[in-house]
Formats: structure tokens, sequence, C-alpha cells
């Protein structure tokens, strides 16, 4: 999607904020630039979800079984909550590497002809043509890139999601909590909540994923700490943050959707409540 473009601060992207970002690829690619790496994205993202909500609701139950007397309460939320994320990052994690590759091949306007139109030159030709070549490159290990900084940011961003929502809900009143828009206003507040304590690490991820991709005389981003030190120093720690606005227009309606169908789908499949222990 384009907007992990922006995560990756490209050096023709620096400074130019979000309307320029806009101008410079519907110039360069025209409409089908800002879908670029979507097919990757639609592939990934039925899994993850699904792995996601699943998985939460088995980390509680089984947390539940084992120890009865625990508390049902925030904690519990957040530790399932981080479990799941990060179950459902190691099963989709390739395809995350794939989708922000394939976002990534923004025509930069030093590859515009004489004529003004844009070559057609791009290191990949499509999911399985990227996935190939990732793996020829690195193999398995290529293909799981920059997977480190992506758990250290999952672990809590999933964790203070489902911790917020479940937590907001509970405050909701009794009349209101099957409404729709209660379920969008918490789901949107986790969301939102989640992306800003976690974002740095997102970056990371992002430039540790293309960094191969960029021709650049830096160094070479490795580990996930000395990696965001290594950004913060060299691009400024504004970087760290680069893009959080464009990323909430993304995650807050995408978070709030997910949680209020999650709970929806629950309800119309009538089933039990998850505070039930087999």
């Amino acid at each position: 999607m384009g907007t992990e473009v922006t995560l990756t601060r490209r050096t023709e992207f620096h400074s130019t904020g979000l309307s320029g970002s806009v101008r410079r690829i519907a110039k360069t690619e025209g409409l089908l630039g800002f879908y670029r790496g979507n097919g990757a994205s639609v592939a990934r993202i039925i899994p993850y979800a699904g792995l996601h909500f699943m998985s939460y609701e088995e980390y509680r139950r089984l947390t539940m079984q084992a120890f009865p007397n625990v508390w049902k309460g925030p904690t519990l939320d957040l530790m399932a909550g981080s479990l799941s994320g990060g179950t459902a990052v190691l099963f989709t994690y390739p395809l995350d590497l794939i989708r922000t590759k394939l976002a990534y091949q923004i025509v930069s306007p030093t590859k515009l002809n004489v004529s003004g139109m844009v070559n057609n030159e791009q290191v990949y030709r499509g999911i399985h043509d990227c996935l190939s070549k990732t793996y020829k490159g690195g193999g398995i290990r290529g293909l799981y890139r920059g997977v480190a900084p992506t758990l250290f940011g999952i672990f809590p961003y999933a964790g203070f999601k489902f911790y917020f929502y479940e937590e907001m809900k509970r405050h909701v009143p009794e009349d209101y909590k099957k409404s729709i828009m209660a379920k969008l206003t918490c789901g949107s507040v986790a969301g939102l909540l989640g992306q800003t304590f976690t974002y740095p690490l997102e970056v990371v991820r992002r430039q540790m994923q293309v960094q191969n991709l960029a021709a650049s005389e830096e160094a070479e981003l490795k580990g996930t700490m000395r990696s965001m030190v290594l950004i913060a120093q060299k691009q400024g720690w504004k970087t760290l943050f680069s893009g959080l606005s464009i990323n909430y227009i993304k995650v807050v309606p995408s978070a709030a959707i997910g949680f209020t169908v999650y709970d929806t789908m629950k309800s119309y499949l009538r089933v039990p409540s998850r505070d039930e222990v087999d």
C-alpha cells in the first residue's frame, strides 16, 4: 500500500509531507501507484486477521483453563493480545515483507525519460516474482528480514490494542454495549493509542525490509535497538515518527472496523461468552 513508502523515508520523499508525496506518486505512477503492493496486502490480511483474533481467544481460554483463579481483567487481555499478535506475524511475515517491497517500488523522477514518460523498470514484477527473488537471495532468513523489530513492535501494539479496547468497553453504559458506534469508537481509540506507543519500531522494521533496494552508502541496519539509535543519529529522531499522521488515517479506521466486525460476528454466530471455561 502507498502508506508503506512513507515509513521508509526514501530520499526523494524527504520533507515532502503527505500532500507532496501524493502529488509525486500521482505524477510518476498515476492512480495505480497508490495501490502498488495491495495484492500482497490483501493476500496477507486475510490469514493475519483470522489468526490474530482466533489465537487471541484461544490464548485467553487456555490461560483461564490453566489458571482458573486468574483475574479476568485487562492484564489477561494484554497478555493474550500480545501473544496472538506474535503468532499472526510469524505465520504471515513473508507476505508482509513482499507487500513492503512491492509498495517501495515508487518510480523516482530520475527514471523519467526525455519524453517525460515513466520507464517501466521494476525490480519485482509481482508477488510470486518478489517472493522467488527474495528467497533465492537470502533463503528463509531473507523472507524473515526485519521480523525482530516486527515482533518487538507487535507484542506491545497488539497487547495494548486489545487492552484498551476491552477496558473501554467495560466503561460503556449497559444500554450502549451493543451499539455499533460505541464499538467503532472504542476500536478507534484502541488503534490510535496502540499505534502511537509502538510506531518507532514500525519505522525500523520498514527500513530494514527495504534497505537492500535503496542505493545508499549508509551503514546496514542490524539489530532493533541499534538500528533505532542509528536512524535517530543519521536521520534525526523525528524520522522515528515520520508518517505517523498518515498511518493514523489507515490504522484508526482499520482497528475500529476490525474490532466491530469481530464483536458483531461473535454475536451473530452466537459464540458463548469467552469468560466461560469448558
